[in-house]
């Protein structure tokens, strides 16, 4: 099976992650509008731009020049200091996001990450849809833009991501490579840095075509391994692997945003049946349990209201998560037109450590055997092969991730 690989990349994720948390946190003036810059301490006279906003670009301030020529550049430039634990918060966020999608995943950097989704991609989507719903969800949920690329291997996902910029989905398969990335100048290609780039223009490659149109033997004894290596990205050559750590959840949740606003309770209740479908599923794939089940509902105004109940007994049964969470719909609903419904589990642990409890009863256990059987036929026969009856009566404009 070809490989479906993406690269997410964060569009200016210092400025962006800092911005975002300013204006959570009361700021009104949103500074990716203004000429603004990352940057470190002034006063020392080693402070270098880490991040620059669009209008500081446009004024010609570059990443990792002096703080003291981009005020050359622009006077009024205003400077915010990096935070390590903002950034984080933001990288571990979005890290959870993608999990929705696959658990084969590369953190390659704090604002970038490689997804091989081959296998995961449900019936009826392609991976451009994947790609699409994970841009417009990263936007919503928190606010800052990603680019995403799409190819079958890291090397051209990495490459298709860098195309335009910022908030793009770009795809760069083997058969578009002479189209898209052959014609960019050779200093575009991934891993060819300075002087190996002057060395490459006195050899009369200016592009990536021209370097892979050149003899790879030639390459070899101009540059030894490195020739090899640049003469098989140039050719859109990538073997290896998206390197990831299954890392256990802290939570597991899943969202849906409605095709119209809903204010039947029992048709939200359908949709939550479905989304506890899902996430009970994963959390049983997962291998741990819940203590604590919430239920998110997001208005037409785009309010959001949201109820979580702490579990008697940590948990991983479908039939006991949805009770909890059409008590919490009932509690929190009041009849307003509804957007968005979403389920969460959190304060997991890991199935070894769980204590028997006095409140499980031979019913618990029938569950668990259901749970089981249910599992075992989504795993052979694929997830939508089988539907519990609560949800054949769900309206079928919903798409919902698997």
């Amino acid at each position: 099976m070809e490989k479906q690989i993406l690269h997410v990349d964060v569009n200016n994720a210092f400025l962006s992650w800092t911005a975002v948390d300013k204006l959570i946190n009361g700021e009104k003036l949103d500074i990716r509008t203004i000429p603004s810059i990352i940057g470190g301490d002034e006063k020392q006279r080693r402070g270098i731009v880490l991040a620059k906003s669009i209008i500081a670009k446009q004024l010609g301030i570059q990443t990792g020049e002096p703080i003291f020529f981009a005020r050359k550049k622009c006077p009024n430039i205003k400077v915010f200091h990096g935070d390590f634990n903002v950034y984080k918060k933001y990288s571990d966020g979005i890290y959870n996001l993608l999990l929705d999608y696959t658990d084969k995943i590369e953190r390659y950097s704090i604002d970038e990450c490689f997804l091989d989704i081959t296998g995961y991609i449900p019936k009826g989507k392609t991976i451009y849809n994947i790609a699409s719903e994970i841009n417009k969800r990263v936007k919503e949920e928190f606010g800052f833009t990603v680019n995403i690329g799409i190819s079958e291997n890291k090397l051209l996902a990495k490459m298709a991501s860098d195309f335009e910029k910022p908030d793009k989905i770009h795809t760069l398969w083997k058969n578009e490579i002479k189209e898209k990335m052959w014609i960019l100048p050779i200093s575009e290609l991934f891993m060819v840095g300075r002087r190996s780039l002057l060395k490459l223009q006195k050899m009369g490659i200016k592009t990536i075509g021209d370097l892979a149109d050149k003899d790879q033997k030639n390459l070899i004894r101009v540059f030894g391994k490195y020739g090899k290596m640049i003469w098989e990205y140039a050719n859109g050559i990538d073997t290896s692997q998206v390197n990831y750590i299954v890392e256990k959840p802290k939570g597991i949740g899943n969202s849906i945003t409605l095709p119209y606003d809903y204010n039947d309770i029992n048709k939200i209740e359908e949709v939550l049946i479905t989304l506890v479908e899902h996430v009970t599923y994963r959390l049983r794939k997962s291998e741990m349990l819940t203590n604590v089940v919430s239920v998110q509902l997001k208005t037409n105004e785009f309010k959001v209201i949201s109820h979580q109940k702490k579990l008697e007994f940590a948990t991983d049964s479908t039939k006991i998560i949805q009770k909890v969470s059409k008590e919490l719909l009932q509690h929190i609903y009041n009849g307003t037109p509804i957007r968005l419904i979403g389920i969460r589990v959190e304060q997991l642990i890991e199935k070894e450590v769980r204590q028997i409890s006095l409140f499980e009863n031979s019913e618990q256990e029938k569950q668990k055997k259901i749970d089981s059987v249910v599992d075992e036929i989504k795993e052979k026969y694929g997830y939508q092969s089988i539907t519990r009856a609560g949800k054949l009566k769900i309206d079928t404009n919903i798409k919902f991730k698997d």
